[in-house]
C-alpha cells in the first residue's frame, strides 16, 4: 500500500554490516596478537573473546577450553619453521640448524615458548616438525629409541632458552643492571667458604664470565649434536 501523501517520510534504516564469522582460525589470530604484544599471562578465552568482539560461550564452539588455544598457538608458529631436507652427510649441521630455527620462531613471537611448556605437540603442523627432525635424526644413523628421545629433548632445550629470555626481557633489566649484577654474583661466589665449594670459588671468573644469549644457545646445541652422533654407530 502506497504511503499517504501527509504522513511523514519514515528514513531509512542503515544496512546492519554483516558480522564476519567466527573460526578457529580467526580465535587463533586473535589470541596469538595478545600473546605479542601482552604476553601469555594476558591470553584467556575472555580476552580473546573481548578482542573478537564476540562472548566467551561463541569460543566454546571452536575451541574447547584454554589448554587447547595453547596447542593451537604453538601449531600456529610452527607453521613458520624451515627445517632443510635430510643430507646424511650433513646431518649434525642441518640439526642445528633446525634448532635455531626453532629458536627464530620462538623469538618472533614471545609468550609461545610459555605456552609450549610441558605439552606433547600433537598439532599437525607441530606433528610435521617432529617428522622432520626425526628424518634428520635418522639421515644421521641415530638409534630409534636415541631418536625419539631427542625429539623431546631438542625442543625442551630450546623452548627452555626462549622462556628464559622472555622472563629476562619482562624484568626490563637494562645493561648497566645486567654488569652489576654479574660483577656482585662473582664477588658472592669468591666469598665462599673455599673448604665447602673449593670449586665455585675456583670457578667464579669462569661461572660469571660474559657471553651472549646466542654464544651459550650454540654451546647447548653443540653440546646436544655431539651427544647423538656419539651414539650413532
Amino acid at each position: 500500500m502506497s504511503q499517504s501523501p501527509w504522513q511523514p517520510i519514515s528514513p531509512a534504516k542503515p544496512a546492519r554490516p554483516s558480522r564476519e564469522p567466527l573460526t578457529r582460525d580467526r580465535i587463533v589470530d586473535a589470541a596469538m596478537g595478545l600473546l605479542v604484544d601482552q604476553g601469555y599471562e594476558a591470553v584467556s578465552m575472555r580476552k580473546v573473546a573481548q578482542a573478537l568482539g564476540t562472548g566467551p560461550a561463541s569460543l566454546y564452539a571452536h575451541v574447547a577450553n584454554k589448554q587447547e588455544l595453547d596447542h593451537l598457538l604453538v601449531d600456529r608458529a610452527a607453521q613458520e619453521m624451515r627445517f632443510p631436507e635430510p643430507d646424511p652427510a650433513r646431518w649434525q649441521e642441518q640439526l642445528k640448524e633446525a634448532m635455531r630455527e626453532m629458536l627464530r620462531v620462538l623469538r618472533a613471537y614471545p609468550g609461545v615458548a610459555r605456552a609450549a611448556i610441558g605439552q606433547v605437540p600433537l598439532g599437525e603442523r607441530a606433528m610435521l616438525t617432529t617428522e622432520q627432525l626425526l628424518a634428520i635424526l635418522k639421515a644421521g644413523n641415530v638409534p630409534d629409541q636415541a631418536a625419539a628421545w631427542a625429539v623431546d629433548l631438542i625442543p625442551l632445550y630450546v623452548t627452555a632458552t626462549a622462556f628464559e629470555e622472555s622472563v629476562q626481557r619482562a624484568a626490563e633489566w637494562t645493561e648497566a643492571d645486567i654488569k652489576t649484577f654479574v660483577a656482585d654474583l662473582r664477588t658472592y661466589f669468591e666469598s665462599l667458604d673455599s673448604s665447602r665449594f673449593p670449586l665455585t670459588v675456583a670457578l667464579a671468573p669462569a661461572l660469571t664470565a660474559g657471553g651472549s644469549g646466542d654464544e651459550r644457545f650454540e654451546f647447548g646445541i653443540q653440546i646436544i649434536t655431539a651427544g647423538l652422533a656419539s651414539l650413532a654407530p
